[in-house]
């Protein structure tokens, strides 16, 4: 199936500084696109791949499950590190708890994440239905384009494949588990108001990584693909600084123990 218009991957060959971005369940790398631009711009090299399944048409996706999602996003982290010497992963909505696993496996290997908006679980009592729904119904309406600015849409489906659904509720509760295991400096921001993730869900991050070089940011003017939004300058630039103090960190650390 051709890919939607907007919803191409993108690459940028940059520095030795590189950046693995990662889209949301049934949505696209269009959502993080100006972020991706915004730090080409500044000569990091970056990567912001189409997760299999996304892109093309709803029932594409119900063929695909989340270790098909985060295999992909764990191929681009290794070739990454193959040609940078400084990697970090942002990650919006379910691409935040792809993130967060990446940062729970690959340890040391990333130096930094930032989270917009994460996923950490389904609510509601539909989640619960899953494994019977997903059987009887192939989808339910669609969760593209939760934003604030008007005139700004997200390339997404308009359809959630239940299928896809049933396995991103699986993914959720490994990455939860998981989540002691990251260590990584955290930059995290999320919306007050966000009608596809709960708030709470960022709550629950927070309480439970071993990160101790944690910053949280409450973003009051947008909703949840809050890339596309009105506090997407405030991310791009907060992300952008996070960037650049740890790598300079590591350059006096470098030196020190060089010296």
């Amino acid at each position: 199936m051709p890919v939607l218009p907007g919803a191409e991957p993108y690459r940028h060959e940059g520095g030795e500084i590189g950046v693995l971005l990662c889209h949301g369940f049934t949505g696209s790398p269009q959502s993080l696109r100006p972020w991706a631009e915004y730090l080409a711009e500044r000569g990091l090299t970056v990567s912001l791949p189409l997760l299999p399944g996304h892109g093309t048409r709803w029932q594409d996706m119900q063929l695909t499950g989340w270790q098909d999602w985060y295999a992909e996003v764990d191929r681009e982290l290794r070739e990454l590190t193959a040609r940078c010497t400084t990697v970090f992963v942002f990650g919006l909505s379910m691409g935040g708890a792809l993130t967060l696993r990446l940062a729970a496996r690959h340890g040391d290997a990333i130096r930094g994440i930032v989270l917009v908006n994460p996923l950490n679980r389904l609510h509601g009592l539909r989640p619960a239905l899953l494994p019977v729904l997903r059987h009887l119904v192939p989808a339910t309406p669609g969760i593209a384009s939760d934003i604030a600015k008007p005139g700004v849409l997200e390339v997404g489906y308009d359809k959630v494949p239940l299928h896809a659904a049933y396995s991103l509720r699986r993914f959720t509760g490994l990455v939860d588990g998981e989540l002691p295991q990251v260590t990584q400096p955290l930059l995290l921001l999320h919306s007050r108001v966000d009608h596809v993730v709960d708030p709470v869900d960022s709550a629950r991050i927070l309480s439970r990584v071993s990160s101790t070089d944690v910053t949280e940011v409450v973003l009051e003017q947008s909703h949840h693909v809050a890339t596309l939004d009105h506090d997407a300058e405030q991310i791009f630039d907060r992300s952008y600084a996070f960037i650049g103090r740890l790598a300079s960190q590591e350059q006096t650390e470098g030196s020190s123990t060089g010296g």
